[in-house]
């Protein structure tokens, strides 16, 4: 008998989360662990080992992965989707909005592409009037996600994508430009090569705006990207997605096109793609002032396994995502504590010694994450869609020569298996550690919690600030640290990373705009930023921001700020 009570969260507030989010009516931390075990085994060996990594908390699956996997709820375990193809037509626009309601209705977010949409004023010629645009027809989906939002207490949230050609380009920019539009969409820039060739081109920076091929306005460049850094410089959004970028480093270059991503942006994903997450926690891992490499590696392939078991085990709320998952098998799993186990090793966030331990940390998953699914596919056969082609991708070809010589002889079972998500909720049930690849917000902040009561604020304290040790925080870490950060760790991820670089209130609007640049250049698949003395804020502050707020401001409203859980829609009142 395996009957090991694990303690679960310490603190009050992650145990009041874990009940409330992730826990079926009377039952335990313990109860939990044990009903997702036994869900995602393939045997009682493999039930137990899986029962231990998740209830010592070395391993957190995604929120929907924990309230759904072997519950009562008939909900989906993916956290994320993308949207069927919108084309331009009525029928297919009010069809999506259908399939998001159903999708956000089972838990899941959306993201995406509003692309096809034909510009606003363009001739309809079937009625004889003209198009209303893209960015009209996102109302549509956004009264669908705060329909369904109101329904219970976790929120909708969705991605929504304009290509830098489109000719409605410059209205999409500026729609998020106040906190009463589009409350229900992080939005973002779909970037080509060709755009930043044209605004790094000494000479004529001349980009077209098109739409099917017709050349609807000429503009500069570097006015149009003007308009986006100043938007992002007060507003934190648009973000920007280097789309030709995303296409390129694509494992599945052969059989999809990529256009849009998950609502946090750490998931490209082709039409009906979904997004299965989750993370190790790297706080568990330090035994002694050192990193337990060998534990790390033999806790990877349990959990490989373990996730590849959910894509056959779930639900899915249509069935064009459930095809399209079965089809390539992609998960993405990542990390989370990373600034904490860093600090809790001495070496400060974004530090040389830092950055060299990362990338240990990033290789060792990204390259047992492989074997482990190239073995898995020995014993259980490819991903469908698995071909030849596979091992000429991008990406496939940065892995060590040992790890491609496995995939050659077995293939592989999952198409893409790295992702760097915010982990915003799971972090703080695992006592509020460190989100992601992210430092720490603040040793201690107020945080604004939803419940089914409505939102409550409560006084949080950092993990590692807790056990001891002070990190560096957020805005204590120059924006180029930042990028340094999200740069290493992109070379060791397939998918993509959610990542904010915050902006100190001494980097100048030029170094601001530079950041994005050098993001590109670097390899980067996105950027997102967030300047706390911009015009929004977000979801945390620290306590004494709070009572300053509160002085200078009176209340103050909150809206979506960036792609991490930290800065999703809220209510922020004192």
């Amino acid at each position: 008998m395996h009957n090991i009570d694990y303690p679960g969260p310490v603190t009050s507030l992650s145990q009041e989360i874990d009940e409330m989010k992730y826990r079926q009516k009377g039952e335990s931390f313990n109860d939990k662990i044990k009903r997702i075990a036994r869900a995602l085994a393939d045997d009682i060996e493999h039930q137990y080992s899986l029962e231990d990594i998740l209830g010592t908390m070395r391993f957190l699956p995604a929120g929907r992965v924990q309230s759904s996997v072997g519950s009562n709820r008939i909900t989906t375990a993916y956290n994320c989707f993308v949207s069927g193809t919108i084309e331009d037509s009525m029928h297919s626009i009010m069809e999506k909005a259908s399939e998001a309601a159903e999708t956000m209705r089972r838990g899941g977010g959306i993201g995406y592409d509003f692309s096809k949409i034909r510009p606003r004023g363009d001739k309809i010629k079937s009625l004889d009037s003209q198009s209303s645009g893209p960015i009209s027809f996102m109302g549509i989906f956004d009264a669908v996600c705060q329909t369904i939002a109101s329904s219970g207490h976790r929120r909708g949230a969705q991605m929504g994508v304009l290509r830098i050609d489109h000719p409605d380009i410059e209205e999409f920019i500026a729609a998020k430009r106040n906190s009463d539009k589009l409350t229900g969409f992080n939005i973002s820039v779909g970037i080509t090569d060709k755009f930043m060739e044209a605004l790094t081109n000494d000479g004529n920076d001349d980009f077209q705006l098109c739409y099917e091929g017709i050349e609807y306005k000429t503009i500069s460049a570097r006015e149009l990207w003007d308009s986006i850094m100043e938007s992002t410089w007060d507003w934190a959004e648009p973000g920007v997605l280097f789309i030709d970028r995303i296409r390129e480093m694509n494992n599945l270059f052969y059989c999809e096109e990529i256009s849009a991503t998950n609502p946090c942006g750490e998931q490209p994903l082709p039409p009906y793609g979904a997004c299965l997450l989750g993370s190790f926690n790297l706080t568990k891992y330090i035994v002694d002032k050192t990193f337990n490499f060998k534990q790390f590696k033999e806790d990877i392939p349990i959990v490989v396994q373990a996730m590849d078991n959910v894509i056959d085990r779930t639900i899915y709320p249509l069935k064009q995502q459930s095809d399209e998952a079965k089809d390539k098998r992609r998960m993405g799993l990542g990390v989370t504590g990373l600034a904490n186990a860093g600090e809790m090793l001495g070496t400060p966030y974004a530090s040389p010694e830092f950055l060299v331990w990362a990338e240990k940390i990033f290789a060792c998953l990204r390259d047992n994450c492989y074997k482990a699914s190239a073995r898995l596919a020995g014993i259980k056969g490819c991903f469908p869609l698995y071909r030849e082609e596979y091992l000429q991708s991008n990406f496939i070809r940065t892995l060590p020569a040992s790890v491609k010589k496995e995939i050659r002889e077995n293939g592989i079972r999952n198409s893409h298996l790295i992702s760097i998500a915010p982990t915003g909720t799971i972090s703080l049930v695992a006592d509020n550690v460190s989100g992601g690849i992210e430092p720490t917000f603040s040793h201690a902040y107020e945080r604004i919690i939803q419940t089914f009561d409505g939102p409550k604020t409560e006084n949080v304290e950092d993990y590692a600030y807790a056990r001891g040790v002070k990190g560096r925080s957020a805005n204590d870490i120059s924006v180029q640290d930042h990028l340094a950060v999200l740069l290493l760790a992109q070379h060791y991820v397939d998918s993509a990373c959610s990542k904010t670089c915050n902006v100190g209130d001494d980097t100048s609007y030029e170094d601001f705009k530079k950041v994005y640049v050098d993001a590109w250049k670097g390899g980067a698949k996105g950027c997102t930023t967030f300047r706390m003395s911009g015009k929004r804020f977000g979801i945390l502050n620290t306590i004494e921001e709070t009572v300053e707020m509160a002085k200078e401001e009176g209340p103050v409203e909150a809206c979506s700020v960036s792609y991490t859980h930290l800065t999703l829609p809220t209510i922020y009142s004192v």
